[in-house]
């Protein structure tokens, strides 16, 4: 027999009953029943329950046990009284009698629990990862992020893709977060850096006549931390091809991510490629705040500034003045009440604002038409009964006091409205609120149950401006990737550069940005041009990109791609919030990892090898 098993912890069936058997895992639980013993055995494929009692030459030994001992056991296996099985796991007919028992590593007292469900702070569970690692969620999680990759390589490789490595010791990347610096021992002074992707050398493979390629990448990137990303590493799909267009990516891609979804997402619907929506960047923001927006959720913003110009709601009015400004309106169907209404103008209050301005719709009533018309209720009940009065629908809220009912009538049709709805309100210049209003609509539609909790929603975000001018000083900079290729070319830079726009593109999804891309510009006049409109000169394009730059001048061939996030696409199948959940080994919130102690400081030796110095902050 082997050393440690002759089954997992997984394998027994009712037909093993009378084999003698040996297994080997964790102990999950004991449990004492008037002196018989049981114990739940776990390994990394399930769970045997086992069983010890006074007759068992190793009873003694079994009583010293504790959770999390790794032990092997030999038994022969029973079967279970038909009113003791357990549906609830593959081994649940079956059970093994403990003849012999070996402790293979004994464990301390535990600083968390692997058993049950208990909650224990983020700091606990990342310095003892290797017992977080162990709970039932958790192995879950990591085997699906496995079988994950292993879906997506496989069908890259069907679509006729091959994978290539690139280095991870390399120059600064021009991808716009921080670099990780790593100091040369034989070039004093001077310093490598991790990739933040490999965005310059899969361009790169496509000059080098490779047709088509992808990579399971690791990227590093010295950022802030937030629960959707990882403040050090992460991986990406990473792919490109030449001779392509931004269709051509989209019908590669869009495939491989839905088939992945269709195979993990538990069920939920996953809508066909060719139905995901292409959205403009600036559509995107105006429907919804952001340029990843969720569609599960219904809602869809519009702009209603043109009813509150010249109104009774002084505070639009003026606001409406001012250049560049509007009203927008984030319709709440169902919403229709004043406590609801109070509750997202406590959200507003939490995210900064004195408040957001609503309307909301309920029908009529005999006291308000009285008001109106100036005559008795009793009088509006008898107008009633005969027929001569209809209850249509009525606007409430302040800000229907100020803008009166023809402008309320008119907003109620604009977004389609009706009695029991409602509508909020923000203003000013775009920018400044659209974050807000983004996070509004998403409150709004949680709160009212509009939100599809049971489907994965895609939808291609598309014509990202490459320019943006600073309010401030009037300079003009990028504002997205400024390695896509303008639409229009060089024609496109020569008219005014906050109408250029690229062919860039993100694919969104419930929320997240999973996928972010571009055709590249490939064509060094025209990326000279592009890096001259945002004040960058020839000399310093070449210092800072030399190497791609280059390559550019001999034949380079049309090419584009994209990079989608492995970590967020495993977290949204996997249900979680946290990216932290579905990363083996991640670093905290202040991106230390409290397991190995890292960073940690050099010793003096290593730093004379370097030819470096510490020099302590300020404090």
């Amino acid at each position: 027999m082997h050393a440690y098993r002759s089954h997992t912890c997984a394998d027994l069936r009712k037909e093993n009953v009378g084999d003698t058997i040996r297994l080997s895992g964790w102990v999950h639980r004991v449990r004492d029943h008037g002196g018989v013993l049981f114990i739940d055995l776990r390994d990394h494929y399930g769970v045997t329950q086992v069983l010890c009692d006074p007759d068992s030459p190793v009873f003694n030994e079994v009583e010293k046990v504790r959770s999390e001992w790794c032990i092997r056991i030999d038994g022969n296996v029973k079967a279970r009284d038909a009113d003791l099985v357990n549906d609830k796991i593959p081994t649940g007919e079956i059970e093994v009698f403990i003849r012999d028992m070996e402790v293979l590593g004994a464990a301390e007292e535990l600083p968390l629990m692997v058993f049950g469900d208990q909650e224990y702070p983020e700091e606990t569970r990342l310095k003892y990862r290797y017992l977080d690692l162990r709970r039932e969620k958790m192995q879950a999680n990591m085997t699906l992020r496995s079988d994950v990759v292993a879906s997506i390589r496989k069908r890259m490789w069907d679509r006729k893709f091959r994978e290539y490595q690139t280095p991870i010791i390399t120059s600064s990347s021009p991808e716009g977060a921080r670099d990780f610096l790593i100091p040369s021992r034989l070039h004093p002074g001077k310093f490598y850096a991790l990739p933040q992707a490999p965005q310059q050398f899969k361009q790169l493979i496509m000059v080098s006549g490779f047709d088509k390629y992808f990579q399971i990448a690791p990227c590093f990137r010295d950022e802030d931390p937030r629960a959707d990303r990882s403040p050090t590493d992460f991986y990406q799909l990473d792919m490109e091809m030449s001779f392509v267009e931004q269709q051509d990516v989209f019908d590669t891609i869009a495939p491989v991510l839905a088939g992945v979804f269709e195979e993990f997402g538990g069920g939920k619907q996953v809508d066909a490629p060719q139905d995901w929506p292409q959205i403009s960047y600036r559509d995107a923001a105006l429907w919804y705040g952001t340029d990843k927006p969720d569609l599960r959720n219904p809602i869809k913003m519009q702009v209603v500034s043109d009813h509150f110009r010249g109104s009774g709601f002084a505070i639009f009015a003026k606001l409406l003045e001012q250049e560049g400004t509007e009203i927008r309106a984030i319709p709440a169907p169902t919403g229709g009440s004043r406590k609801f209404c109070d509750r997202m103008n406590a959200f507003a209050q939490k995210e900064g604002l004195p408040g957001m301005g609503y309307i909301f719709w309920r029908k009529q009533s005999p006291d308000s038409i009285a008001q109106e018309r100036g005559i008795t209720v009793k009088e509006v009940n008898a107008l009633i009964k005969s027929g001569e009065i209809v209850l249509g629908n009525e606007a409430a809220g302040p800000l229907a006091k100020n803008i009166g009912p023809e402008r309320t009538e008119a907003i109620r049709q604009q977004l389609g409205l009706d009695v029991g709805d409602a509508a909020f309100f923000l203003g000013g210049k775009p920018k400044a609120f659209e974050g807000v209003a983004g996070r509004a609509r998403t409150a709004i539609g949680d709160e009212l149950g509009l939100t599809d909790q049971n489907r994965f929603a895609f939808a291609w975000i598309v014509d990202f401006p490459i320019y943006e001018k600073d309010e401030e000083s009037g300079k003009i900079d990028f504002e997205h990737n400024p390695f896509s290729m303008p639409q229009g070319g060089m024609d496109a830079l020569n008219g005014d550069p906050l109408d250029v726009l690229g062919y860039q593109y993100d694919l969104a999804c419930n929320g997240y940005e999973l996928v972010s891309g571009a055709i590249r510009n490939h064509r060094p006049e025209i990326m000279f041009k592009a890096f001259e409109i945002a004040g960058y000169g020839k000399e310093e394009v070449e210092k800072r990109f030399g190497g791609m730059v280059n390559a550019f001048t001999y034949g380079a061939p049309p090419h584009g791609g994209c990079a989608a996030g492995i970590d967020r696409i495993v977290m949204l199948l996997a249900e979680q919030e946290n990216i932290r959940e579905v990363i083996m080994f991640p670093m905290n919130q202040r991106a230390e990892d409290l397991m190995m102690g890292a960073p940690n400081e050099p010793m003096n030796e290593q730093l004379r090898e370097l030819s470096l110095r510490v020099i302590e902050p300020e404090a």
